[in-house]
């Protein structure tokens, strides 16, 4: 079948999450009761891989993941990667720890979900299409997830997604692109524009307001969300109104920024890690330079403005610099924010991260006033 439906209050829940999360719950709410000695929170570069501390609730959520005892992914196989545990997985087990409730709907109310097809370039599209509760039309913000352009998809990236239709209040499109190995570049770009223009096309469908329409992304998403701005300019499709960069890839050329150095090990993604991303990614070593992928030296004159986020420990923070510094050289509007004291995928972890919390209400703000405009 071309297109389904799945109801939010029945949340289709993967069986390896569920299965690997019975397995250590009954650890995890042991673990939580016992104090760490008084100097463990000094040992920070064995808590983060870095000089930087995590603060209590993004430790909470590395901690959790360690104990879920992932592979380190730049030694497996994509299939494998795609099977280790993810900090969505973390934020589950924290949860499960102090008996909450770990539903979608009981985490991010006022938000309900359908899972359906769109048409792409080579194939049908899976998406989840996020509507927030009220009567609309409402704003449109087409979101595309992180995972390196290899692992990942919509499910383990609900909570950012879910959070910025509420924060936003604005229906939101999560896409799940092909992803590399299988699809090397542009597939994943062909696809991100592809589904920008269906909902540009058929927002009405939705109860969305086609003259109201955002990108959105983190991490590789981030990436795509730029590039797909650019994509939609330079064809003359429907603008988006803006433009959120969740710690975005925004070059692969050059692996040693401040935060390539600095944050070389740190957790959950290090610099090997994004190499080996960018190994299954590129059909061949000069991709790196194509503008899609390299934004910093993209054309970006004539995009809306652009709020980007960045977590502190995190190799990918430099590249908010660098893309903050291109934006501003093309004289686009740009609010660049940078979260201390959180890793890369922090923006996702809002059910037990504050400053996630914080984070999805800036992106949600700036949409407000952009839709406004």
């Amino acid at each position: 079948m071309s297109y389904s439906t799945l109801p939010s209050n029945r949340p289709r829940r993967r069986a390896r999450p569920l299965l690997r999360l019975a397995v250590v719950t009954t650890a995890l709410s042991v673990a939580w009761l016992i104090v760490a000695p008084a100097n463990a929170a000094d040992d920070t570069t064995t808590r983060t891989g870095t000089r930087y501390k995590a603060d209590k609730d993004m430790q909470s959520v590395l901690d959790a993941l360690a104990a879920l005892n992932g592979k380190p992914v730049e030694g497996l196989s994509a299939d494998e990667a795609r099977k280790q545990p993810t900090a969505t997985d973390a934020v589950m087990a924290v949860l499960q720890a102090k008996g909450k409730d770990t539903s979608p709907t009981a985490l991010v109310k006022g938000v309900t979900s359908v899972d359906r097809t769109i048409p792409g370039p080579a194939s049908t599209l899976p998406v989840r299409v996020y509507t927030p509760d009220g009567k609309g039309p409402f704003p449109v913000v087409v979101y595309y997830h992180g995972g390196g352009w290899v692992i990942a998809d919509k499910e383990v990236y609900d909570g950012g997604a879910r959070g910025l239709s509420k924060a936003a209040h604005a229906i939101v499109l999560s896409v799940d692109y092909r992803r590399a190995p299988e699809a090397k570049f542009p597939a994943a770009w062909d696809d991100a524009l592809a589904a920008y223009k269906w909902a540009a096309a058929n927002a009405a469908s939705l109860n969305g307001d086609p003259t109201k329409l955002a990108l959105a992304g983190e991490s590789a998403g981030g990436n795509l969300a730029v590039a797909t701005a650019i994509a939609a300019h330079d064809a003359g499709v429907t603008a988006p109104r803006h433009v959120v960069a969740i710690y975005p890839v925004a070059q692969t050329g050059d692996m040693s920024t401040p935060s390539y150095v600095d944050s070389a090990t740190a957790k959950p993604l290090d610099k090997a890690m994004i190499g080996w991303f960018v190994d299954k990614l590129l059909a061949q070593p000069s991709d790196k330079a194509d503008p899609r992928i390299d934004l910093v030296h993209a054309r970006l004159a004539g995009l809306p403005g652009v709020t980007i986020i960045n977590a502190e420990i995190d190799p990918l923070r430099s590249d908010g610099d660098l893309l903050e510094a291109a934006l501003r050289a093309a004289n686009v509007p740009v609010q660049h924010k940078l979260y201390t004291g959180v890793t890369h995928e922090f923006f996702g972890t809002a059910a037990v991260v504050s400053k996630a919390r914080d984070a999805q209400s800036l992106a949600g703000s700036d949409l407000k006033k952009a839709f406004k405009s």
